[in-house]
């Protein structure tokens, strides 16, 4: 399994998929939950078919070991991590991809280094690192009470909001996962029976410790300068995060878009991969 070592030394896995000659640049891609494992990504609905994906896994997820300081789990030194895999990987500029967390990761990464992106795809990002957590969610949610899951999944979204133990909070995600697809079929259940294995409670628990009212509005005035073009997708039954906060995040770039799908959850892949990829692959093939 390929490593790269970051700034203090440690040693983090990636994984590299789809083919070695192709012409195409590569896509950095980084997965959210926070501190879940890379593999939900899986190969994002196709896009490793014609171009590589670099998928690393973050501290203390997959086969990357755990932080020697809680505080590197932070998304701000975490987007220092992603600056290590660049230079270990030889790229002047790169394409970047961050679904959920990884595109509040992404964000900071842009931030900091806003010469390094040659494109951002932000994949249904809420909008906490913009000081705003709309509802629509919540309405998206309640819009799905008709639908055979429901009554279950309202009941574990409250009992969430209580649950310490680990095998309960797992077994409450697993319950309320249809909220977060666009459908509750057999590939949306086998994608969800997988979360509750991924999941890191420690690197989840970190990813916002430490980022106070200065660095958020630092990072926000850093997407000020990215100047590269942003693609925001949202999905119109993401009842994670919603649509609006999608609007937001783009809102917070010079060039930064939206674009809604339809009948789609916080897992475009899964969901409607025949829309999502060719969007993706479209924005990153535009000159």
């Amino acid at each position: 399994m390929p490593y790269f070592r970051t700034y203090d030394d440690a040693e983090l896995h990636y994984r590299v998929l789809g083919p070695a000659d192709s012409p195409l640049p590569p896509l950095v891609c980084l997965a959210g939950g926070p501190g879940r494992d890379a593999a939900y990504l899986g190969d994002l609905g196709g896009l490793a078919v014609h171009r590589q994906l670099i998928v690393p896994d973050s501290r203390g997820t997959g086969a990357s070991p755990a932080a020697a300081d809680p505080g590197r789990y932070a998304f701000p030194r975490l987007a220092e991590d992603v600056e290590a895999l660049r230079a270990h990987l030889g790229l002047e500029r790169f394409a970047l991809l961050g679904h959920d967390a990884g595109a509040t990761l992404a964000q900071a990464y842009a931030a900091a280094h806003p010469e390094r992106p040659t494109r951002l795809v932000l994949v249904c990002p809420g909008s906490r690192l913009q000081d705003e957590l709309p509802d629509d969610a919540r309405e998206i949610f309640a819009s799905r009470m008709h639908e055979e899951w429901w009554p279950r999944a309202a009941v574990a979204v409250q009992e969430l909001t209580e649950a310490s133990d680990l095998a309960e909070v797992r077994d409450l995600l697993h319950a309320a996962a249809p909220l977060a697809y666009g459908r509750w079929d057999e590939p949306q259940r086998a994608h969800a029976a997988t979360e509750g294995a991924q999941l890191r409670p420690v690197p989840r628990a970190g990813f916002w410790q430490g980022v106070d009212e200065p660095t958020r509005e630092a990072l926000l005035a850093g997407l000020r300068r990215v100047d590269c073009p942003v693609l925001v997708v949202t999905g119109d039954r993401d009842g994670v995060v919603g649509m609006r906060a999608g609007e937001l995040v783009a809102a917070a770039f010079p060039h930064g878009r939206v674009r809604p799908l339809h009948l789609v959850g916080h897992y475009p892949w899964v969901d409607e991969p025949e829309l999502f990829r060719p969007l993706v692959e479209e924005f990153l093939r535009a000159s």
